[in-house]
């Protein structure tokens, strides 16, 4: 323990003795002040240790701190520097404003990986990017979140291409001593550890704490003495192993974090979930629920009632799923002590179609609020999981959308930061999510903006120089090949990015389905237009790894070489340079399996131009004078799709996006033009601060108020729903529909003559139901027909209403409907419980139609 410390308690003299404190908290990654006050002690070592200051004060020569203590210069910067942190540390925030009444309850959010930094490497691409933003914006806006994960020593991986363009996933093994992360500590003030039953054994986990801010991540660590070989491997690397590894891995970080959270005391009402993999968080919690004597369907209403849950992917792959005889083997210590109740618990979890344990299903069943992070993301989202809602419509199905959104102060250019701080009023960066405030970009001058931009793509470009040498010269390429880098990209060509990981559905290689007309576009003598790819594919992911390889080969090729380059080992630093210095942004998935993407929000703040398939954010983000539509017919089969899109990728490039480019000599002003409507337009919306926001309104607010009130008096609350729903789902076979009269002719209209605003005459239509035991009021009788609005045909729900009792539990109900409507050839008629206490209207997913 005294050696971990040894960096954080290190002594230095009393005019900088603060800088451990800095280092230990990645506030500094989102503070250009502070980053710039690490790099004054060694530019070199900041950049060799990828912008880690843990190791920077570890490793920096101990004669250096005496000079640099009577250094005017850095103490300038030093006492800058902590006047904004002390600032930042105490000033009152959005949450404490908005919600004062609320300073006890925390909301946990559950994540198998983070992104924060490049020195805290996690992560392997988007969730844990948004994950790591997703606490920025927390810390920032004072919601009081604490963050769940799993400590991994190797990582993801490093990403090396060899000559052939062959990706080789190099395994690395971190130094915990050395990163910016904390042992977490008991009320003993010793170093935290909880155990969890796993199988047939028992694993003991070391937490650790990362601090965001004014936000706690706690992560899980196996890798302690105590364990086997095999559980000590359990983290050791993100997405890595087997099936018997990923479910091991998902039940330390939903079960495990559960205990972390009540072995470090924290009144936690809201549990978030990002993504499945934290599924099992339900399980522990229905656990303590049986072992204080609550009843089954109470316990899991209550965990139902307190649980968020956010779905990323509408790949089915994305969904893990797993043997029947694998979760019963894992979960075994938990379904023997309670057997009873072993149906329930797996039939939470059960897909039954395809007989296996599915992590999703698991969430949804266990969570009241779910989302998907975007519009076209919530829509995909309703229309895969419907079967698992009754016989209710799509756009019905208990799933909406929040969508995903970037942290402004990681991902903005400092360049820009200061251009913006000029033009904009003090508060902008504060108050990011005002429309009004980013409308006076329209006052910076074209001049100012695209000077600043030029000077961050001649950042790029030396950086992807640097890059692509250090590759040849690992691969021991002859040094004339390596000194060529240096002749590579020209800041004044057209330059074009893209970077992600290379799943097949991101389709990486679209461009060059006809690589004679990318031939024309990049060897254009005056109008050149250049390429920069980056990204890795997952080491299992065999046709991800072809897809690089073929980049590789292209890039290579005479016509192409140094217009075309891709990239090696994509991580956070490499995406800032990317998304601030690339021109246009190309994103070309196949639609509609890009749920959200985060990469060209961060290139839009940037003043960077989407290019991009109408999928995921840019589906709803695009409004046709922001940016550039990838067209295709969506329906076609994903050949035809591709087609398609290769064609107005290039068409677009060729008759519009080149020639925007370069038609007004040195300062191009209608692209700069296009650069501002992106900015002003897509700025204050795609930000997690909105995003954070949006998650506190919609989701973790009214969860805690639910929480709360389930849990009074004694889970009063609770014991009504659950008892209600078991009575309703015992019950509901009784409730039918008797007769359906939806006359005919002149005898439609109802003696008013009631005709609707548009002409169209109404009739009436009755409904004879039998209830049993259901009372009629717990019940919603409704009519459904389908009505064109803007071009699609939606559905129209039409409330009855009761009208007499006709016998014992038989009632008469009655509503108007156009008169041209027949009851089955145009019409449905359906029944469904209600109940002032659900969370949303399809919550108990009992129908009855007709």
């Amino acid at each position: 323990m005294d050696t971990l410390f040894s960096y954080r308690n290190m002594k230095l003299p009393k005019t900088i003795e603060r800088l451990p404190e800095l280092a230990y908290n990645l506030w500094f990654s989102w503070n250009d002040d502070a980053k710039e006050l690490f790099a004054m002690i060694s530019r070199e070592l900041w950049d060799q240790f990828l912008h880690n200051p843990v190791r920077l004060l570890a490793e920096t020569h101990p004669d250096v701190w005496e000079p640099l203590s009577k250094d005017t210069a850095f103490l300038k910067q030093y006492g800058k520097v902590f006047r904004q942190w002390d600032e930042y540390s105490h000033a009152d925030t959005w949450f404490e404003k908005t919600f004062p009444e609320h300073r006890q309850q925390q909301f946990a959010y559950f994540s198998a990986e983070f992104g924060f930094h490049e020195s805290l490497p996690i992560y392997s691409g988007g969730l844990g990017v948004l994950a790591g933003d997703h606490c920025k914006s927390a810390s920032d806006l004072g919601l009081p979140l604490v963050g769940i994960g799993l400590l991994y020593k190797k990582g993801y991986f490093n990403q090396k291409i060899n000559k052939e363009g062959r990706q080789l996933s190099e395994a690395v093994r971190y130094d915990f001593s050395k990163l910016p992360l904390l042992p977490a500590f008991n009320g003993q003030d010793e170093w935290l550890t909880v155990q969890l039953q796993l199988a047939d054994r028992t694993v003991q986990l070391r937490i650790w704490q990362v601090l965001v801010g004014r936000v706690s991540v706690y992560l899980l660590d196996a890798d302690v003495e105590e364990n086997s070989p095999w559980d000590r491997e359990l983290t050791a690397q993100l997405y890595g192993g087997d099936q018997d590894t990923r479910i091991a891995q998902e039940m330390l970080l939903g079960m495990g974090g559960v205990k972390v959270l009540r072995a470090l005391n924290v009144p936690t009402a809201v549990y978030h979930i990002n993504e499945g993999h934290a599924a099992f968080q339900a399980y522990e919690r229905i656990r303590e629920q049986l072992e204080a004597g609550v009843p089954f369907h109470v316990a899991v209403e209550i965990i139902r009632a307190s649980s968020v849950f956010t779905t990323h992917t509408p790949v089915p792959a994305g969904h893990d799923a797993f043997p029947l005889h694998l979760t019963d083997y894992y979960l075994s210590p938990l379904l023997t002590r309670w057997a009873e109740h072993k149906e329930g618990l797996i039939g939470l979890g059960l897909d039954e179609g395809k007989q296996l344990f599915n992590m999703t299903h698991l969430a949804l069943n266990t969570s009241a609020l779910r989302n998907g992070v975007s519009k076209l993301h919530g829509e995909v989202s309703r229309e895969m999981f419907r079967s698992i809602h009754g016989h209710i419509q799509t756009n019905e199905v208990p799933i909406s959308h929040i969508t995903n959104g970037v942290h402004m102060n990681s991902w903005l250019a400092h360049e820009l930061k200061e251009l913006y701080g000029r033009f904009l009023p003090g508060t902008w960066l504060t108050n990011q999510t005002n429309h009004d405030l980013w409308r006076q970009v329209e006052l910076i001058p074209a001049e100012s903006l695209w000077e600043t931009h030029t000077r961050l793509k001649e950042k790029l470009i030396g950086y992807a120089r640097s890059n692509l040498r250090e590759h040849r010269r690992r691969n021991d390429m002859p040094a004339h090949l390596v000194e060529e880098v240096g002749g590579y990209l020209s800041g004044k060509a057209l330059t074009i990015g893209f970077a992600r990981r290379f799943a097949t559905y991101k389709r990486a290689t679209l461009l060059f389905k006809d690589l004679d007309r990318l031939d024309r576009l990049v060897n254009d003598p005056d109008r050149p237009v250049q390429f920069m790819f980056a990204g890795k594919a997952h080491p299992a992911d065999q046709p991800g790894q072809d897809m690089l390889r073929d980049i590789y080969l292209v890039s290579r090729m005479e016509r192409f070489r140094g217009k075309i380059v891709l990239l090696e080992n994509y991580d956070m630093n490499m995406a800032r340079y990317l998304v601030q210095g690339v021109d246009v942004w190309l994103n070309n998935p196949l639609r509609p399996y890009e749920a959200s993407g985060t990469s060209g929000q961060k290139a839009a703040m940037n003043g960077v131009i989407n290019l991009s398939v109408l999928d995921g954010w840019w589906d709803e983000a695009y409004e046709g004078t922001n940016g550039w539509r990838i067209e295709g017919d969506f329906s076609a089969d994903p050949q035809a799709q591709e087609r398609e899109n290769t064609d107005s990728v290039y068409r677009l490039l060729e008759q519009e996006v080149i020639p925007l480019y370069y038609n007004q000599g040195p300062l191009p002003a209608q692209w700069v033009d296009r650069m501002k409507r992106s900015i002003m337009t897509l700025a204050p919306v795609y930000n997690t601060h909105r995003m954070v926001m949006d998650y506190t309104h919609s989701s973790y607010m009214p969860t805690l108020n639910r929480t709360l009130s389930f849990l009074a008096d004694r889970n009063e609350l609770a014991v009504k729903v659950a008892d209600y729903k078991s009575f309703m789902k015992a019950n509901w076979h009784f409730v039918k529909f008797l007769e359906i009269n939806d006359g005919s002719g002149e005898r439609a209209l109802n003696p008013a003559g009631t005709v609707k605003e548009l002409g169209q005459p109404l009739k009436e239509v009755t409904a004879t139901i039998k209830f049993g035991p259901v009372w009629y009021m717990d019940t919603a009788v409704e009519l459904i027909y389908y009505e064109e609005q803007e071009g699609h045909w939606q559905p129209v729900v039409v409330t009855m209403s009761p009208v007499k009792e006709i016998d014992n539990r038989v009632m008469k109900y009655r509503a108007m409907i156009p008169s041209h409507l027949r009851h089955g050839a145009h019409f449905s008629a359906r029944i469904r419980p209600v109940s002032p206490n659900f969370a949303t209207s399809f919550e108990l997913p009992l129908i009855t139609t007709l």
